[in-house]
């Protein structure tokens, strides 16, 4: 029962915290930034002025046991825009990757013109149907030989090129 109890206390504090945050980010949506001028509240029996002070002018007093803060506020419009905070690694159109890629067929043309090569993706079981120029992923066929299909790949600025050959089915297998 205690145990219930504090689960409880804790989720009422996560709660207001997230509550606290809607506030002050509700707070904080302003067009420029501005000072903020915040006001010492005395403690219970002292008055506003302090003892032992040098008088001032006008304009001074007003300000005394005040505080100057400068905070800056930024205001991010996404519409119409990418999310800054999302991976790009975890989109759909980075798929397939190089290493999920097996070589299944090749239909394979001497001309170069007409040539197909079927891919399997490991991971997802999709299949795909490639020609010379065509993209899938972040990947260009760039040609394909009777048992292998060349790939030029770019990665973070740098391009690179990987074959991918067909495995050898002649082989016996052994477990």
């Amino acid at each position: 029962m205690t145990v219930n109890k504090s689960i409880v206390i804790a989720c009422g504090v996560v709660c207001l915290a997230f509550a606290a945050l809607a506030l002050v980010a509700g707070a904080q949506v302003t067009p420029a930034s501005r000072p903020v001028r915040v006001a010492a509240a005395p403690a219970a029996g002292e008055s506003s002025k302090t003892p032992n002070a040098p008088a001032a002018s006008a304009p001074a007093a007003a300000d005394s046991g005040r505080q100057l803060i400068s905070r800056e506020t930024y205001n991010y419009l996404g519409t119409g825009r990418r999310d800054p905070f999302v991976s790009l690694m975890n989109t759909e159109e980075l798929r397939p990757l190089y290493n999920d890629l097996k070589l299944v067929a090749v239909a394979y043309d001497p001309a170069g013109r007409n040539s197909v090569a079927v891919l399997r993706d490991v991971t997802s079981k999709m299949q795909y149907r490639v020609k010379v120029g065509q993209e899938i992923g972040r990947m260009r066929v760039a040609s394909i030989g009777p048992k292998s299909v060349l790939f030029g790949i770019e990665e973070f600025g740098y391009s690179r090129q990987e074959t991918l050959a067909m495995s050898d089915s002649t082989k016996v297998r052994t477990q």
